[in-house]
């Protein structure tokens, strides 16, 4: 398998290939995932689970898809509970960890951590978010979930909604999303907050269509997919411009309704914080929770091509 021993940390490392063959493995995981087999794939093994950035579903789903391939895990959640609140520096924490465990994953708040982290370990390092660089695992679970939830990728309309500009999650999917033919991004944030000239100029060196569309309700009127994103407000250096934004969104039932799309497919990578109205929950397209779920296939598939295993459920 191609990631065999390799770091995972930037999407830009995926082929087409790439995914489908990560997809088919999250596939034969899925019954693994759910509890309903057991697998001995990752028996011996060792992960640590380092977030130095809060973190719910991403630490979770990595620690869980871990454990249910018969893995063993060390977690360190919060800066204050290492070393580096001694002043320690990433790399050294990085050199020492390294010697404990068999694979490492790190959310860390500064862009490009990742990279220097897998520059000083000898062990595989899997970016689990750096600042408001990348989630490379985030973008291979919400594509995972475009193909269960649609069955394609290829020819959709997908609308990008929200804080574009420090949203990682939306970074890594949309330089995926170049790999899938006839897909059209449509691109609606506040005017402070659209997506980096950096990223917009590699998408359209790689032939992705985009088109920017200011108004919310136009860019659902014509996208199939809506992946909506909260303000950001940690990654701001002044927490009052993050406020001065509040409210500037939310997609909700009745906006849906005056557009003629309460059938439009909605992913988000969660929390939702004001953008995503919850009476929009009950919705058949809402797929933000099954989204969510999907993260343990999927980060279990990439653990089994790290370690050259395949899960064998029993």
């Amino acid at each position: 398998m191609k990631f065999v021993g390799q770091d995972i940390v930037s999407v830009r490392q995926f082929d087409a290939a790439d995914l489908q063959q990560i997809f088919e493995v999250a596939d034969a995981c899925l019954p693994i995932a759910a509890g309903n087999a057991r697998s001995k794939a990752l028996e011996g093994r060792v992960l640590a689970n380092l977030f130095f950035e809060p973190s719910t579903r991403t630490r979770l789903s990595f620690g869980t898809a871990f454990l249910r391939l018969g893995g063993s895990l060390e977690t360190t959640v919060g800066m204050q509970f290492s070393s580096m609140a001694k002043g320690e520096t990433l790399e050294d924490t990085i050199r020492v960890i390294d010697g404990y465990a068999d694979v490492l994953v790190l959310r860390h708040p500064e862009i490009g951590s990742a990279a220097r982290a897998a520059e000083v370990a000898t062990r595989p390092v899997v970016n689990a978010g750096d600042g408001p660089g990348e989630h490379p695992t985030q973008a291979l679970l919400d594509l995972y979930t475009l193909q269960r939830e649609l069955g394609r990728v290829e020819g959709l309309r997908v609308a990008l909604i929200g804080d574009l500009r420090y949203g990682r999650t939306v970074h890594s999917l949309a330089r995926l999303l170049c790999l899938f033919p006839g897909v059209e991004l449509i691109l609606s944030a506040p005017d402070a907050l659209v997506m980096p000239p950096s990223i917009l100029d590699e998408l359209t060196l790689r032939g992705l269509a985009y088109r920017v569309e200011p108004s919310v309700a136009e860019a659902l009127r014509h996208a199939d997919v809506a992946y909506v994103t909260r303000i950001q407000a940690e990654r701001f250096d002044d927490p009052a411009d993050a406020l001065r934004h509040a409210g500037a969104y939310v997609v909700s039932r009745s906006l849906l309704r005056g557009v003629g799309r309460e059938d439009i497919t909605l992913l988000h990578p969660l929390p939702r914080y004001g953008d995503l109205a919850t009476d929009v929950d009950a919705l058949p397209g809402a797929a933000y929770f099954r989204q969510a779920h999907y993260g343990v296939p999927v980060r279990m598939a990439l653990f089994c091509a790290i370690f050259g295993v395949q899960p064998n459920p029993q």
